[in-house]
């Protein structure tokens, strides 16, 4: 029998998992989630594996998926339900079609129901339901795609006739628990007593759960590929260097003339109060204005906002332009002014 290795990673409630043959070394990540990343890289590393695909077991509405942005750095195909909206997909997949890593055979299982995407992956002794079947719930449908006949169906008609002893691992919990089994969902998960569709049907229509924290924006970045708000906020600091507050104090009371102070927050935060000696250029003005107020590309100029965000994205957009010694603070006026900075 073949040596599987198989490891769960949590990123709060989210469940991600590394799928490895260990006599080919080749291997699978279910489900990235987009702070892992590194972790992800380290486990192949630990266990000499390489990866090989990528696979969402359908599109995400409240988290960031990994996906692309690990396909983009590792050049491996990423694997979904041929449903996805996705254009960076290479493998579509459908019902019953198997997945080869080393020695390994995953198998897909369509479960429409959370989102028309939905899949399940049958491996020898478990299953990953993605988020068709949780530890003690099912998936919502009250999504973008979401529809609770599909997923009873899914539920009641393919899913649960594995076999009862089959381990069941899900991209979601909440409860700190790593997985279940079938026969334990069946027997305990209230949402699956539901035995008839319509009954079912009834229930997930009166759930009313909240909504997602970054549901329109992870709908958005899992979809289409596009970049988080993090993800470019982070890209930019790793090509910045930053100055503490601390240190600007310290620039401040010496009057230091070698350091260019640039809030790029709007006009009126900029009149109710700043950092002494700052100059103003909005963050939505910088690249045209730049010019005519900062004509020296070889100035140390100092980017801030309220909170170090924009002026991160800020001083790198400076650094392309040629400010090679463009920096950001680290933190923002609102830290300044917290800890008894000066302000005109």
């Amino acid at each position: 029998m073949t040596t599987m290795f198989f490891e769960q990673i949590s990123s709060g409630g989210c469940k991600s998992y590394v799928i490895g043959c260990k006599e080919t070394c080749q291997a699978i990540i279910v489900d990235p989630e987009s702070s892992q990343i590194d972790r992800y890289l380290a486990i192949a590393a630990r266990e000499g594996l390489r990866i090989q695909y990528l696979l969402d077991t359908h599109t995400h509405a409240d988290h960031f998926s990994a996906s692309h942005e690990l396909r983009e750095r590792l050049a491996v195909p990423v694997i979904m339900h041929r449903n996805s909206p996705a254009p960076f997909v290479d493998i579509r997949v459908d019902d019953g079609e198997t997945i080869v890593v080393g020695k390994l055979r995953l198998q897909i299982l369509y479960t429409p129901g959370h989102t028309e995407d939905s899949i399940c992956i049958r491996l020898p002794d478990r299953v990953l339901t993605g988020d068709t079947l949780l530890v003690g719930g099912t998936g919502r449908t009250d999504l973008p795609g979401g529809d609770a006949a599909k997923l009873y169906d899914s539920l009641f008609n393919k899913l649960l006739k594995l076999p009862p002893e089959f381990l069941v691992f899900p991209a979601h919990d909440y409860k700190d628990q790593t997985h279940s089994t079938l026969a334990r969902e069946i027997a305990e998960n209230p949402r699956l007593q539901k035995k008839s569709r319509e009954e079912f049907i009834e229930l997930m229509h009166a759930l009313n759960l909240k909504m997602p924290t970054h549901l329109t924006e992870a709908l958005r970045t899992n979809r289409s590929g596009g970049k988080s708000i993090a993800q470019l906020i982070a890209a930019a600091a790793g090509k910045i260097a930053f100055m503490s507050i601390e240190e600007l104090r310290q620039s401040v009371s010496r009057h230091d003339r070698q350091l260019i102070i640039l809030d790029v927050r709007e006009q009126e935060a900029f009149r109710q109060g700043h950092i002494p000696g700052a100059i103003n250029i909005p963050r939505g003005q910088l690249e045209l204005r730049i010019n005519e107020l900062l004509p020296d590309p070889t100035q140390r100029i100092l980017a801030y906002c309220d909170y170090g965000k924009i002026s991160t994205l800020a001083a790198a957009t400076l650094r392309e332009l040629g400010y090679g010694r463009a920096i950001a603070l680290d933190g923002g006026f609102q830290s300044w002014r917290e800890t008894g900075g000066m302000q005109q």
